[in-house]
């Protein structure tokens, strides 16, 4: 019999509250304290309390099947898909519910499986949570990835916190990132951070569906035997299970404390306008890559265009004001964009103006529509960043203490080059010296339910993320600017 959760309708009602995963039974209520709340859209959908307000997520398919492989134990140590993307994270995973899950289980939970659920595989239970900081202070899963062959640099640990930075022959790197949300999956222009699991590509219209699903059940399948360390690998029929559930769910902020449910009034928050959100490969590309010709639109999100002129005395307009002028920030506000490997070093250009949809491109969903991984300076070690901008940029954040790299070019156009970083990216995919340090930026939709924030874990809040960005790329944002550009990204 299929067990099926069923959406819960948001019509002037507190909804329950389902975390799903972590491998225990999460089930709480929301706080009495908030107040009923009432939209101009209503539909099927299951909401958790998050930071800022109300995450919710909805299944094209009306229900949660619970039998559906997501939610199996397919592998040896316990974990699920589920266990590192819960609802109540956007489908993803916060390290405040990693947190939870340590003190619920006293560490046993399979989360913390030792393959990659700590600092380093070796730890053992009784290393208790010190074996496990990145994990519980940063939301971090350790990724070990063997430097390719023929690579055109050499690699060595110069700082390595926890013993395993660079292990075996050939030399396996331990790299730490975030679980990527299993959400808006349709709008993904790379499948993982480095792009790894796009062996088809996704750049094209015509094969974009049919290469997506083939990336997500090749990344099931490498999830399954690597992160829950299953003997076999799943059949074709569980991988194609896991890619329907997984296409079919949408999730974004719906409630705001302040704002309140963030589709009443016209504006199109929350998850339901995004199953049509129009989407393909290029679409919206600053850099000449839209498929038909149009040209680049800066103003790539228009979900709270109706709240820019509210006049009404509805208690919440001046936070949904605030959205909206948080939104224009967003779309329009000028910035400078240096040293930025994939994208100043590719065009040949030093400064490249723009704003944050030159990269955020995708129409109210934020991501870049074609794969263009950047370097944005995220991973540099401040002790070795020798860019005053950078370095300063990065003092706004809570980096954790990562191992450090020395990546070396032996060959290629960038030989003699010598850089540091914390991850070097999709260069231990390509081997290619230009692709240190380059990772994908995320899809943002129900951004504030899943800190911390970054690749990297990197930013603990989403004010860190606004300060780096300010400095970063020379924005010169007013105290209400940075206000209202927070309370923006707190609402998508």
């Amino acid at each position: 019999m299929t067990v099926a959760i069923r959406w819960v309708s948001f019509v002037a009602v507190v909804a329950p509250v389902l975390l799903i995963g972590c491998g225990t039974d999460r089930t709480a209520l929301a706080p009495a304290d908030l107040p009923a709340i009432t939209a101009d859209k209503s539909g099927g959908v299951i909401s958790s309390r998050d930071p800022s307000g109300q995450i919710a997520t909805l299944s094209t398919t009306g229900s949660i099947d619970l039998t559906n492989p997501f939610f199996q134990n397919l592998g040896t140590n316990g974990r699920t898909c589920a266990s590192c993307h819960l609802q109540s994270d956007g489908m993803g995973l916060s390290a405040a519910a990693a947190q939870a899950a340590f003190a619920a289980s006293a560490g046993t939970d399979p989360l913390f499986a030792a393959v990659d659920g700590a600092n380093c595989a070796s730890v053992t239970p009784a290393d208790g949570a010190a074996g496990h900081t990145l994990l519980l202070n940063n939301g971090l899963i350790r990724v070990g990835l063997t430097v390719p062959a023929g690579a055109e640099f050499t690699i060595a640990a110069v700082h390595d916190p926890y013993g395993c930075a660079l292990q075996g022959s050939p030399a396996v790197a331990s790299v730490y990132r975030r679980p990527l949300p299993t959400t808006n999956l349709r709008f993904l222009s790379a499948v993982m951070f480095d792009g790894r699991e796009t062996l088809q590509p996704l750049n094209t219209g015509t094969t974009f569906m049919a290469n997506l699903r083939a990336d997500l059940a090749h990344q099931a399948m490498d999830a399954t035997l690597g992160h829950a360390q299953a003997a076999v690998s799943p059949t074709t029929a569980q991988l194609n299970a896991i890619v329907d559930f997984e296409l079919a769910l949408f999730t974004a902020q719906r409630v705001d404390d302040s704002a309140g449910v963030l589709n009443a009034q016209g504006a199109d928050g929350g998850p339901e306008d995004l199953v049509s959100a129009p989407y393909y490969p290029g679409i919206n590309d600053p850099l000449g890559g839209n498929p038909t010709g149009a040209p680049f639109n800066p103003n790539a999100f228009t979900i709270y265009e109706p709240w820019k002129t509210l006049t009404s005395s509805n208690p919440s307009t001046a936070a949904r004001q605030a959205v909206a002028r948080g939104q224009v920030v967003f779309n329009t506000h000028p910035l400078t964009i240096t040293g930025v490997a994939g994208l100043n070093d590719a065009l040949g250009v030093p400064a490249i103006p723009g704003n944050c949809t030159t990269c955020h491109d995708t129409p109210n969903v934020g991501n870049h529509s074609l794969p263009v991984p950047l370097d944005i300076g995220t991973s540099h070690p401040a002790a070795f960043e020798s860019d005053a901008q950078i370095a300063a940029a990065l003092g706004q954040l809570s980096v954790p203490d990562f191992p450090i790299f020395q990546v070396t070019c032996t060959s290629g156009p960038l030989v003699g080059t010598v850089r540091y970083t914390s991850d070097p990216g999709r260069a231990l995919i390509t081997g290619k010296c230009a692709d240190v340090g380059r990772i994908k930026g995320p899809i943002l939709r129900g951004l504030a339910s899943r800190a911390p924030f970054f690749h990297n874990g990197a930013a603990a809040t989403i004010s860190q993320v606004v300060a780096f960005y300010n400095l970063r790329f020379q924005m010169g944002l007013s105290a209400q600017e940075t206000s209202d550009l927070i309370t923006f990204l707190k609402s998508l």
